[in-house]
């Protein structure tokens, strides 16, 4: 670049970035090529670095039976069970119970949703509701669901009916605290700001409380994702005849030990993926949020 002030010529060195930059033929994709292979490095090992304890869990079981350091007829090396999982698989068997457990826990899980939010959003919002039903929330939250299975039983008989309703119940409580949570915790201040803006009460709820409360209440959301597993599988050991508890007991009674890790590992992926999903919607309805 040249400078021709007072009819001189001066060189003025570019600086850099100044102007864009045109990639030579010869070496542009050479350069997309380098570029791109750090990243895909950082991603392998990322995903290296949060899998290492998995992978050396799994390296563990499998040894540990070998070498005779636990009873391999109580604790199947790892590779048999994937062996019988993938028997489980192929016969179709895995699939049926699945989906009848995945059918029971969905069920509770939705209903306990559908239930738990707004009830929640309510005694969180209005002080006389909860002053009404803060009584009998404080007498049953502290009940455990796995306790009150035997009355869900007698009452609703040991069909489908019992099995959901006591998921929908073990669901319940994580929501509604923590919609309550949610509702209560938010900042005093922005309440105010809020009304001195002139918002009516119902555009405060909707554009104020909902959403500074979505990500306390997605925290109850998961935690009863987690319950709606948990409990389902103590729900399908009694009186059930298709399901994963089911299918665990069953294998455990019949001595099929490969089997009965298969159907504890299936429940595990299953609860894995059924987090991250519910992560995936709390991303999406947080997307306010800067961090």
């Amino acid at each position: 670049m040249a400078d021709r002030s007072r009819g001189g010529t001066v060189a003025v060195p570019e600086r850099p970035g100044a102007y864009p930059v045109r990639e030579r033929p010869d070496k542009g994709p050479g350069v997309r090529v380098r570029r791109a292979v750090p990243a895909a490095v950082r991603a392998v090992s990322g995903v290296a670095r949060k899998s290492a304890a998995i992978v050396l869990l799994l390296a563990v079981w499998e040894v540990l039976p070998r070498i005779g350091v636990v009873d391999p007829v109580f604790l199947t090396p790892f590779s048999e069970v994937v062996v019988a999982w993938g028997g489980l698989v192929a016969g179709g068997e895995l699939l049926d119970h699945v989906q009848a457990s995945l059918l029971r826990s969905l069920a509770g899980f939705g209903l306990a949703i559908a239930g738990a939010i707004p009830l929640g959003l309510l005694i969180g919002w209005y002080r006389p509701v909860a002053d009404f039903l803060g009584p009998v929330l404080e007498l049953f939250r502290n009940t455990a669901a796995l306790a009150l299975l035997p009355v869900f039983v007698l009452i609703l008989g040991l069909g489908e009916t019992s099995k959901i309703a006591i998921i929908l119940y073990a669901c319940a409580w994580p929501i509604l605290l923590n919609t309550i949570a949610g509702v209560r915790g938010v900042d005093p201040l922005l309440v105010k700001s809020a009304r001195s803006m002139g918002l009516t009460p119902l555009r405060l709820f909707q554009k104020v409380i909902l959403p500074a409360a979505v990500p306390t209440v997605f925290t109850g959301i998961r935690l009863a994702g987690a319950y709606s597993i948990l409990v389902l599988v103590a729900a399908e050991m009694v009186g059930a005849k298709a399901g994963l508890g089911y299918l665990i007991n069953y294998a455990q009674f019949n001595f099929r030990i490969p089997d009965m890790y298969a159907g504890i590992l299936t429940i595990s992926v299953l609860g894995l993926l059924f987090n991250l999903l519910l992560l995936r919607l709390e991303r999406h309805f947080s997307t306010w949020r800067t961090t």
